[in-house]
């Protein structure tokens, strides 16, 4: 290929070195929450948010006034968003059924649906408050039937944010804490002596928090890699400079490690851009935190082709992908690496991480790979049950698989199947011997 980077990011080895100071912080600090419980979690609290209250878990009376301080304009606004998500989120569940077949005469094959028994959402909050992440979680797990719902978000200057809290309660959170970074999922997680440990860890956060859900992956299930935000502009000539600097800086500013790229066939778009990112970042208000994102992770990649775009873009598998070419479609049915795809310039990631319906909570460091978003199916498990009616289909199962068994040198499981070839096929196999008409296997 032929690319051009018109501007690069932080090399991967510098990455690598951060990351691994990362990882030795989060080991430390699951270790020192496993072993002493509450007194390391409020050590923590007041460590990292000067946050230390009687109960990090919040009663009833509490919820209700926190709630009462959100306005009408704003509850309105909150219950437009829960609308759009919940009901996405329904379709997605009905699209998923219980299935029972009939694969040969008297054996039946089936699966179900089952909800994941406890889950803990974490919502950001310390910098941003991020009431989306509350309606993305919490309320996708109540669609899904979840039991038990734990959600925890840090305190944000010092008090619980009523917007966030209100979306938790809005979406069906049976415990909210007040309780930010690895101090909440490690809780969440491991339990402590006032925190039930939940079966599933989900939502998004910074660096420190997706560390903290790697390591803790086995011990509880997580819903996947979802780390600082990425965010990646595919454009041609069919737009301008502004609108791809904005769409870039708009998710930059999420924190200080957000990478944001610029992917395009055309070099008069690609200068414009990084013009445009200059200008803008002299007039965001969150520029401080934009630029630091921008200068240490922006790129930007000019390549000849849209076939090259597209191989660029699937090699990076980036979190959001915002499309505006000539050819949006021509994206959507070759695309197969990335967390979300935003398809032309009326479409944007900031309707997807607020209000459009479609959940936020995505892959990033190339996870895409492998794994969409977190959905309603995360948080159900789907198990496999089988029975056999009848005594002709137990023998016939029988001796196909005591003889695949005896091929693989398990003895003891032939057996199994051997039993009911004796029991219900009337045939005389002596036990330990093999398997049945051993010359059909040989």
């Amino acid at each position: 290929m032929s690319i051009e980077y018109l501007k690069r990011g932080k090399s991967e080895a510098d990455r690598a070195e951060d990351e691994a100071t990362t990882r030795a912080v989060v080991e430390a600090t699951l270790k020192d929450i496993e072993g002493r419980g509450d007194v390391a979690v409020r050590e923590l609290s007041e460590k990292f948010d000067k946050y230390s209250p009687r109960s990090f878990r919040l009663s009833d009376s509490e919820i209700e006034a926190i709630v009462s301080k959100v306005s009408d304009r704003e509850m309105a606004d909150l219950r437009f968003a829960h609308d759009q998500i919940r009901d996405f989120a329904q379709a997605q569940r009905d699209s998923l059924k219980d299935i029972e077949v009939e694969t040969l005469p008297g054996v039946i094959l089936g699966h179900k649906n089952i909800p994941v028994q406890s889950v803990g959402c974490y919502v950001p909050g310390g910098k941003f408050p991020m009431v989306a992440s509350a309606h993305m979680s919490v309320l996708t797990a109540s669609v899904a039937g979840v039991p038990r719902i734990a959600a925890a978000t840090p305190p944000f200057q010092g008090q619980p944010n009523p917007a966030v809290i209100a979306a938790m309660e809005m979406g069906g959170a049976h415990e909210i804490y007040v309780l930010g970074g690895i101090q909440a999922v490690g809780a969440m997680a491991l339990g402590t002596e006032t925190i039930d440990p939940v079966h599933l860890l989900v939502g998004p956060g910074n660096a420190f928090v997706a560390e903290a859900k790697r390591q803790l992956f086995g011990r509880v299930g997580i819903d996947l890699f979802a780390g600082p935000t990425e965010t990646m502009v595919i454009a041609d000539d069919t737009v301008d400079g502004e609108m791809c600097a904005t769409d870039l800086l708009g998710q930059a500013e999420h924190g200080y490690d957000s990478p944001a790229v610029l992917i395009t066939n055309c070099r008069r778009l690609a200068e414009d851009t990084l013009s445009e990112i200059d200008r803008l970042l002299q007039i965001l208000p969150t520029a401080q935190t934009a630029r630091a994102s921008w200068e240490a992770y922006g790129e930007a990649i000019l390549c000849e082709s849209h076939e090259e775009m597209l191989a660029v873009a699937n090699d990076y598998a980036s979190e959001h992908v915002q499309v505006m070419t000539d050819r949006d479609d021509w994206y959507l049915d070759n695309m197969v690496c990335y967390g979300a795809l935003f398809l032309g310039p009326r479409t944007n990631v900031a309707n997807g991480d607020k209000v459009i319906g479609t959940n936020h909570t995505l892959p990033t460091k190339k996870a895409g790979r492998y794994t969409g978003g977190l959905w309603v199916g995360k948080f159900l498990k789907t198990h496999s049950y089988q029975k056999i009616l009848t005594d002709e289909a137990a023998a016939m199962i029988g001796e196909y698989g005591s003889r695949l068994c005896v091929l693989e040198g398990f003895v003891g499981h032939a057996e199994q199947c051997n039993l009911r070839v004796r029991r219900y096929g009337g045939v005389n196999v002596p036990y330990g011997t093999g398997a049945p008409y051993r010359e059909a296997a040989e």
